[in-house]
């Protein structure tokens, strides 16, 4: 059995506290791992261990809001953020599980957020949007569900389409036609949204020219 003797504010991280038994640093913990702990209190092995267990498991679980501080992430960001910080595979459900529970994680808004973000500034088709999202782990019946409520892809098509022929302006129909269409396609629409939009699209910067 061992006694508390101290619990001191670490300098370098005051969201975490040096624990010493017997006079000795004993280990160190979060202040909500620590929370209860007071001067004086006998600890056996058995419970210093689930101290350590329960600090390792609010270490990653702050670790991961960190990371979420930044911008909304999906599950599969979260784990793989987590496993880059070996963080003991063991942890990483409970994490991502007391995150949903919260409200801080959860994959459909994650999709909306992306797709709505990908509409605002750089428009693209259902093909690239659908790659992107399966690369963040989404669900296929989620990313389903989100371009159909969120992309039109004829719209997003002109609007990508519209800034770059105003760029091409200057190029012979030819050439025009080819660099809008590859950029369009990487862009990710498919042929039959591109093939109609080249010309209205050339009209349009060809009137613009000679207002």
């Amino acid at each position: 059995m061992n006694k508390i003797t101290a619990i001191k504010a670490q300098r370098k991280n005051p969201q975490r506290v040096s624990i010493f038994l017997d006079g000795e640093f004993a280990f160190g913990l979060t202040r909500m791992v620590a929370g209860w702990l007071q001067v004086g209190q006998i600890l056996g092995e058995e419970k210093i261990a689930a101290l350590k267990a329960d600090d390792e498991l609010e270490m990653a679980y702050l670790r991961a809001i960190n990371f979420l501080s930044y911008r909304p992430r999906s599950k599969r960001e979260i784990r793989n953020n987590l496993r880059k910080y070996k963080v003991p595979e063991m942890l990483i459900e409970p994490t991502v599980e007391r995150l949903e529970e919260k409200g801080y994680l959860n994959d459909a808004d994650f999709a909306k957020l992306w797709v709505e973000n990908r509409n605002a500034f750089r428009p693209r088709g259902r093909r690239a949007l659908n790659i992107e999202l399966r690369q963040k782990g989404i669900s296929d019946e989620i990313i389903e569900s989100t371009l159909d409520t969120l992309v039109d892809e004829e719209t997003l098509a002109y609007q990508a389409g519209l800034k770059k022929a105003k760029k091409l302006a200057r190029y012979e129909w030819q050439d025009f036609r080819k660099k809008l269409a590859a950029f369009l396609a990487r862009r990710g629409f498919n042929y039959g949204i591109i093939s109609p939009l080249l010309p209205q699209l050339w009209e349009e910067v060809k009137a613009d020219d000679n207002e």
